[in-house]
């Protein structure tokens, strides 16, 4: 049988300690749902008494009815030369209604006479006491033995003693801290051994990540014996973060053989993953282990000609293992597998025997060699593929387009777009003013189009990026522009490609909005409902 490890999840009290992290009560209450959802042990809400959010939170978090996760209070040993029911912290704690609490105590000699000022003999009794304390108003009591690494290297006999007197209070479990993230994941497994060979509760860890080892020293511990794992989804926390839950999990039980969570909720890391990073307002790094959008992409052509065959030539695992999911990047170095498995990934089929594999993945090669990137825009990559495939129609011409910029007698600079099309061999000619250049040009093509193709309406640009490509040739520089459009339900992604920023923004916006009649275009078909109502039917 597996051997069973408990999670504890500190993303609600260490996370929120990262720089740039910040989280409300509902922040925090809709985090802890969907911890609980995930299946973790624990979930710590924060520091009672410390503010008044964590004490809204320890209110508030009686009312979701979690069904598998212990709520868990934070908070320090009693204050020395005071008796436990004196201290303000630990009656804090008793009120939160927790039904545990994590209670940290100094087990490096140098923070007891130097940070705490106080005797080793009273740090000892501190922390005996406030746990037997806890223990008799019926809390279950970790103990994280703050700076534990660093105390035990420097005192070991000490270290052990803060244990030994956890112990002898009542601890449910003795939690080693690398508080300051500067322990090797060797060091940990020979200290975490010796540790679980002389206590009898049982033996976790909570590392930091200063050494960029937090992940690494968690599963060292655990294989050394630890049977209780400590850290914050994705890693958020003070300095370089904590350990990241979301890349501990998957090595422990996937690749250890270790229980942390139920077989089918481990299938939700990804999505968990991606929650907290919206709701705490973090931008998810594209690489991130495991979850990251790029963690299963793949780019080489010969990687994926590989992964075609068989994907454990370039991966270390299954990626719906931990709900992600395969991704086939184009770029230059792009060969026909990438293009292949690009297109069946998009539902389009392309006959190998055609020649048109090739054509369009020498046509790709040039453009991504004159700037263009279509990784992060694949509606003008399947536009691309269609259009090399004939299958495509473009719905409107340009003819030409005109840009005013003028500055009134007010002081105000005010641009208008004037836009001629050609629909169904027919002129069409408008004009618009807009918030610069690029909004004026696109609300004069709207405009231009709605006549025909009134969906247009339903569309609107959701994103507008520029990067430019050679900072060496300063304002003359090439530039890509990269816009995300949406219609409510679905986004979208085009690019385009110019020494001027107003023909790349063009091209990024027909893509989008012919993209976006194409993707209409087949939705009528399948439902045989009329697509475009208007002046001018497009006829296909």
């Amino acid at each position: 049988m597996a051997s069973l490890v408990d999670v504890y999840d500190t993303t609600l009290r260490d996370g929120t300690q990262g720089e740039g992290v910040s989280l409300s009560v509902t922040d925090k209450l809709n985090i802890a749902k969907r911890l609980d959802r995930l299946g973790v042990a624990y979930i710590e809400g924060g520091w009672p008494g410390s503010n008044p959010k964590d004490m809204s939170f320890f209110e508030e978090v009686k009312q979701l009815n979690l069904t598998t996760s212990k709520i868990a209070a934070f908070g320090s040993t009693r204050r020395s030369g005071i008796d436990p029911k004196d201290d303000g912290n630990l009656a804090r704690i008793l009120e939160s209604g927790a039904q545990a609490a994590a209670i940290f105590g100094k087990a490096w000699d140098f923070h007891v006479t130097e940070a705490l000022k106080t005797t080793k003999e009273e740090n000892l009794k501190m922390i005996e006491d406030s746990i037997s304390y806890l223990k008799a108003n019926g809390l279950e009591v970790i103990f994280d033995a703050e700076h534990f690494f660093d105390g035990f290297k420097a005192n070991p006999d000490y270290a052990m003693a803060a244990l030994y007197h956890a112990e002898r209070g009542g601890a449910d479990c003795l939690v080693l801290c690398d508080t300051n993230g500067g322990a090797l994941p060797q060091d940990v497994q020979a200290v975490v051994s010796d540790v679980t060979k002389e206590m009898t509760a049982p033996v976790g860890i909570h590392c930091h990540n200063d050494g960029e080892l937090a992940v690494a020293n968690s599963i060292a511990a655990v294989e050394a014996g630890a049977k209780h794992v400590q850290g914050t989804v994705n890693g958020y926390g003070e300095r370089c973060g904590n350990a990241n839950l979301i890349s501990v999990i998957p090595n422990l039980q996937l690749k250890l053989g270790f229980t942390c969570l139920s077989d089918e909720r481990i299938a939700e890391l990804t999505e968990t993953a991606k929650s907290v990073h919206d709701i705490a307002n973090q931008v998810p790094p594209s690489n991130q282990p495991f979850v990251g959008r790029s963690a299963f992409a793949h780019k080489g052509g010969m990687h994926v000609n590989a992964v075609q065959k068989h994907p454990e030539t370039y991966e270390h695992m299954q990626p719906e293992a931990i709900g992600n999911e395969r991704r086939v990047l184009v770029s230059e170095l792009a060969g026909q597998s990438n293009l292949y498995m690009k297109a069946e990934e998009l539902g389009i089929d392309i006959d190998p025997k055609s020649g048109a594999a090739k054509t369009i993945i020498e046509q790709l090669k040039e453009l991504e060699n004159a700037g263009y990137q279509y990784e992060a825009a694949e509606a003008s990559f399947e536009l691309l593929i269609r259009r090399g495939l004939g299958e495509t129609d473009d719905f409107f011409a340009l003819d030409h387009f005109k840009i005013i910029t003028e500055r009134n007698q007010h002081g105000d600079f005010v641009t208008e777009a004037v836009v001629k099309l050609q629909i169904d061999n027919q002129p069409v000619m408008t004009a618009a003013e807009g918030n610069g250049p690029v909004n004026a040009l696109d609300n004069a093509l709207r405009k231009a189009l709605k006549g025909s193709y009134p969906l247009v309406n339903h569309m609107y640009l959701a994103d507008y990026k520029v990067r430019v490509l050679d900072e060496t040739e300063a304002t003359a520089s090439k530039v890509r522009v990269l816009i995300e459009s949406s219609d409510g339900r679905r986004t979208w992604s085009t690019v385009g490609v110019s020494t001027n920023i107003i023909e790349a923004s063009w091209h990024a916006l027909v893509d989008s909005i012919r993209y976006y009649f194409m993707k209409e275009e087949a939705t009528a078909a399948d439902e045989e409902t009329p697509l475009l109502t208007g002046q001018g039917v497009c006829n296909h």
